[in-house]
């Protein structure tokens, strides 16, 4: 009984040491470099035990010196800062239309990169997983980093995560599925195929979320609580933030932003249904759109991003393009106005390489059309803006992934 309560009392003083250095950890990551008396007082941990901790993180090569600041009247103050060459991590964005792998440091400095072309018949989960798997081993022999140093891989993915019950690794979540009703994944167990591969600690997301991540971490979505993150590509998803942090739904699916009903038997979305966001602002139903308008098409380019580029260009020109371009503001606006009225959001971000192309030029037409169809006090406490990050935030939010998991354990590996 009494080695019992010994055990329960290590494992209490292990938990707080643990929870304390995931203080002092999670604020350098944030806000360093910082003194140790700034530790002191944003933690609120006391002077002690802030000195304790600092001294095993940097003692375990966690934490480094960052200079130091004149202080008046006593010694300079030391600056921390988390190391950025502790370790490295990688994010995968899976896109409808091509896979990119990126290799970063903790600092979320990019140090080597690799992008995958997905053929002509969409995200096919073979090819995809091909892909990812030659993109983790060129990131980490172009920058000449021994996979034992990557502490983790964030893939982002297109469509619904699901955590199931079986089959996780060190470090993971349970089993996982990966449904994309657009794409044709049914269930997809994407981190068990991977695995046939790589026994790196994989963590995987949607890709909607981690760019949504991204922005809140190092973009325009930094220091706001609440605010909702759009990313336009082929389709449409969104990241709803409140409070700070993610919401996800009962089934992780919350954000289907592009399959809010817009037009009532409207036109007929990848989904199957009529009238959806997605069939009006999407990529693909954009250029379909200007192909009914043009038959004589002459939107030149290999792939959608290219196609969105000739027809933004072709705006100045061209009235069918400004037209279609128009539109999309009009519908993307009443998007953005049902979630000022759903979730009272303080900013709302507009990402995605399609969401930037597009966002660029018609940014002051969306607000408008957001302005008419939200409701008036709501919308006058939220700001629409455009994501600061660029087309890589999927990638370099689903890479913030095993960085969390790291932070969150006080930088102490599972």
């Amino acid at each position: 009984m009494e080695s019992g309560r010994q055990s329960d009392k290590l494992s209490t003083v292990q938990g707080l040491r643990r929870a304390n250095r995931a203080q002092v950890l999670q604020r350098l990551y944030a806000d360093g470099p910082l003194s140790r008396p700034d530790l002191t007082r944003l933690t609120g941990l006391s002077q002690a035990t802030v000195s304790n901790v600092v001294g095993d993180l940097v003692e375990a090569g966690v934490v480094t010196e960052a200079g130091a600041l004149d202080s008046s009247g006593g010694r300079p103050r030391v600056l921390l800062r988390v190391e950025p060459d502790h370790a490295r991590v990688i994010g995968v964005d899976v896109g409808e239309t091509g896979v990119k792998v990126e290799l970063f440091d903790l600092g979320m400095r990019e140090l080597a990169r690799a992008d995958f072309a997905l053929s002509a018949q969409g995200a096919d989960v073979d090819e995809v997983v091909r892909h990812i798997l030659a993109g983790l081993d060129k990131v980490c022999r172009d920058a000449g980093v021994d996979p034992s140093a990557v502490m983790g891989v964030g893939i982002g993915v297109p469509g619904l995560v699901e955590h199931g019950a079986a089959d996780a690794g060190p470090g993971e979540h349970a089993d996982l599925l990966v449904h994309g009703q657009t794409t044709g994944w049914e269930a997809v167990p994407l981190r068990r195929l991977l695995r046939e591969g790589t026994d790196l600690p994989l963590h995987i997301d949607n890709g909607a979320k981690t760019m949504g991540r991204a922005e809140m971490w190092f973009g325009s979505g930094r220091g706001v609580g609440n605010a909702v993150m759009i990313l336009l590509g082929s389709g449409i998803g969104a990241a709803i933030v409140t409070d700070g942090k993610m919401y996800r739904g009962s089934t992780t699916s919350a954000g289907e932003l592009g399959h809010l009903t817009v037009d009532v038997g409207g036109r007929r979305c990848r989904c199957g249904a009529l009238g959806c966001l997605e069939a009006y602002v999407g990529a693909e139903a954009i250029l379909d759109r200007y192909r009914e308008l043009r038959l004589d098409d002459v939107l030149t380019g290999a792939d959608e991003e290219t196609r969105i580029a000739a027809l933004v260009a072709a705006a100045d020109i061209s009235a069918d393009a400004a037209s279609v371009l128009e539109t999309t503001a009009l519908y993307l606006g009443v998007g953005i106005g049902n979630l000022v009225n759903l979730f009272n959001p303080q900013r709302i971000v507009l990402g995605g390489w399609a969401g930037l192309a597009i966002g660029g030029r018609m940014l002051p037409a969306i607000q408008a059309a957001a302005a008419d169809h939200a409701l008036r006090r709501p919308f006058a406490g939220t700001t629409i803006e455009l994501a600061r990050l660029g087309p890589d935030a999927v990638a370099l939010g689903a890479a913030t992934l095993p960085v969390e998991r790291f932070l969150l354990a006080g930088g102490i590996p599972d």
